[in-house]
């Protein structure tokens, strides 16, 4: 986490990723993803997020698939 960092909220968190707040909810309690904690309130970094992100993001397969012919 950044010192200038933006914590979000569940619900902030949920809409950056396009997701339901019940799957960030469910991230944040098989501590799948590093949460800020700040009383009864959770707060996600969105550096956090960013990283969620790139961890999670497959990169297309480059060169020749059979019966496919090149992917481009």
């Amino acid at each position: 986490m950044n010192s200038g960092d933006r914590l979000l909220t569940v619900d902030e968190a949920a809409e950056r990723l396009g997701t339901s707040v019940r799957f960030i909810r469910r991230l944040i309690s098989e501590r799948r993803i590093r949460y800020v904690k700040l009383g009864k309130h959770v707060r996600i970094a969105d550096s956090v997020l960013t990283a969620f992100i790139e961890e999670r993001t497959v990169e297309p397969v480059r060169g020749r698939r059979s019966g496919f012919g090149l992917v481009v």
